[in-house]
């Protein structure tokens, strides 16, 4: 149908950051993906609006969404003003265990890049997370309120604790007791600190197996972001809420604008789509 979206592409970011690692893209980039975004006519969809889509309902044949996973800090001091400057959202996912308290840090809105803090690498930064100091790499509630309230982002789970289940226990009865809880928790902190959980999961490092769905489906989740790559279409025979919906992601490389927007005319036809995933295979 013309002038409705064939397929809706969805970004997997994760950091924007001075501080060069394999999964960051550097700030200067970010804005020229944003802005190319933009000049090209795209709109970001928010979780709502694509899950209205995958159920059926039409949307603009430039939609988009954006997704960041984890919830690093450096979200908030240079992703957030970008988007704000384009009128553009994203979807973050975030991990509830690791947001801390206190005032909001200086971001990159206020032009003054002496005063930023400092952002670490992501092995340094996974580093932090294990000795404990969450607060040095990743957003604190604060933050979070405010990106919510400027409508640049917006948060859902991966999980409470970003823990591999399956290579942390002993047995599938301990794995499925652990994953369990931790999805207990995590939609129980969202819930009392945003104030309510949505149905849509990302899951950690990508994985996924027969148990995490059932117990994630049992939790009440229904749209499960992974890392396969490819874009997303329609279902022609909607899928029953009991089963889920796998949502397939672009990783986002540290490229020039030319090289996304590329990405952005692939995974908007279909068919196209399919051919460039089975050529690059």
């Amino acid at each position: 149908m013309k002038g409705v979206a064939r397929a809706v592409p969805v970004l997997m970011y994760h950091h924007v950051s001075t501080s060069p690692g394999m999964i960051t893209v550097t700030p200067e980039h970010f804005a020229e993906h944003i802005a190319c975004i933009a000049q090209l006519g795209y709109r970001t969809l928010s979780a709502r609006q694509f899950a209205d889509y995958l159920a059926g309902t039409p949307v603009p044949p430039k939609s988009v969404v954006i997704t960041f996973d984890d919830g690093y800090l450096d979200n908030w001091v240079h992703a957030h003003p970008i988007l704000h400057r384009h009128g553009f959202n994203a979807l973050c996912f975030l991990v509830s265990a690791w947001p801390g308290e206190g005032a909001p840090r200086p971001n990159a809105a206020g032009g003054d890049i002496t005063s930023l803090p400092r952002l670490l690498g992501h092995e340094e930064g996974e580093s932090a997370i294990e000795q404990g100091r969450a607060d040095d790499v990743i957003l604190r509630w604060s933050e979070i309120e405010a990106m919510r309230h400027t409508g640049t982002f917006e948060f859902h789970s991966h999980t409470h604790t970003h823990a591999r289940w399956d290579r942390l226990t002993r047995d599938r009865d301990e794995k499925r007791e652990c994953l369990r809880d931790d999805l207990a928790k995590a939609r129980a902190t969202l819930r009392q600190r945003l104030g309510d959980v949505s149905d849509h999961l990302c899951w950690p490092q990508g994985y996924y197996d027969d148990d995490y769905r059932e117990i994630a489906l049992a939790a009440g989740f229904r749209h499960f972001y992974t890392c396969d790559r490819g874009t997303n279409v329609v279902q022609r025979q909607p899928l029953p809420t009991e089963a889920g919906q796998s949502i397939r992601r672009l990783d986002v490389r540290d490229r020039p604008a030319n090289w996304l927007a590329s990405r952005l005319w692939v995974h908007s036809r279909p068919a196209v789509s399919r051919a460039y995933l089975a050529i690059k295979r």
